[in-house]
């Protein structure tokens, strides 16, 4: 009779204690190729700011990377990509959305016109908030451009401003992700930028045997700043609950993301430690 009781005690500890525990806070990045997770890791220094998001916080937030090389808001809603994470997305889940590299870029496949660039912001905040889950809304990175006197050039003087008018409208959470990361440049300079994005020596990289020059994308520095101005965004507004959950500095280690089409459907809810 006492062993009977003992396991009966046991199991009601097991419930109180599972009841007690808190559910992870969900996070889903959104956007193009200055977010998305990069392949593999041996072969290129690449990294988007949303591969490495999970360095600044605790194990209580679960981050999935659907952000894709390439694409617009257009083609993210055309190509199914969307839709993948409408199916995945809860209640009380986050979205964090940043495109415009490729939207506002005419030449390219993945054009976007700017009254379409604003309606597909509009239709993301309004599927979201539909699965009473919070969106967030992120205005585009800057490319690695300077004017003749060292001053960095603002390469997204239209459509970052479309961002910030959707999200004072809709009144969603905006982080300035567009000024603070010319902020950055301008604090780095000229020569001292090219550390934090693509600018690869020769022989170094085996994707990039030749080596590379692309102010657009970043290696794991650059990503580093530009995730911390998201994160110094959460704690500005006090987002809750993932303010809480944001790590100090001096706690945090760089801490990539699972790439979201792998197969093990559990792999998304880890992350892969450096």
């Amino acid at each position: 009779m006492r062993k009977y009781l003992y396991l009966i005690a046991l199991a009601l500890i097991a419930v109180v204690l599972s009841a007690g525990k808190a559910k992870p806070v969900k996070v889903f990045m959104v956007g193009d190729s200055t977010m998305a997770d990069k392949k593999p890791i041996a072969d290129t220094p690449e990294r988007g700011w949303g591969m490495v998001f999970p360095s600044f916080f605790d194990k209580d937030v679960v981050i999935e990377n659907h952000a894709q090389n390439g694409r617009s808001t257009r083609t993210f809603i055309e190509q199914g990509l969307w839709d993948k994470v409408m199916s995945r997305l809860g209640e009380g889940d986050f979205v964090f959305i940043q495109f415009a590299h490729n939207d506002e870029i005419a030449t390219k496949k993945a054009y976007t016109t700017e009254a379409e660039f604003e309606a597909n912001y509009r239709k993301m905040v309004a599927d979201v908030l539909a699965k009473k889950a919070h969106p967030i809304l992120c205005s585009p990175v800057a490319r690695r451009k300077f004017d003749s006197i060292g001053n960095p050039v603002d390469t997204h003087p239209v459509y970052a401003p479309i961002v910030h008018k959707v999200a004072r409208e809709l009144q969603v959470p905006f982080i300035d992700m567009h000024t603070r990361s010319l902020e950055i440049l301008q604090r780095y300079g000229v020569e001292g930028s090219k550390k934090l994005y693509m600018h690869l020596e020769p022989g170094k990289w085996k994707a990039h045997p030749e080596g590379k020059a692309d102010d657009t994308h970043f290696v794991e520095a650059g990503a580093m700043e530009m995730a911390q101005l998201a994160a110094e965004g959460i704690k500005a507004l006090r987002i809750k609950p993932l303010a809480k959950h944001l790590l100090k500095r001096k706690k945090m280690k760089v801490i990539y993301t699972v790439p979201t089409e792998r197969e093990d459907n559990n792999a998304t809810e880890k992350n892969k430690k450096t």
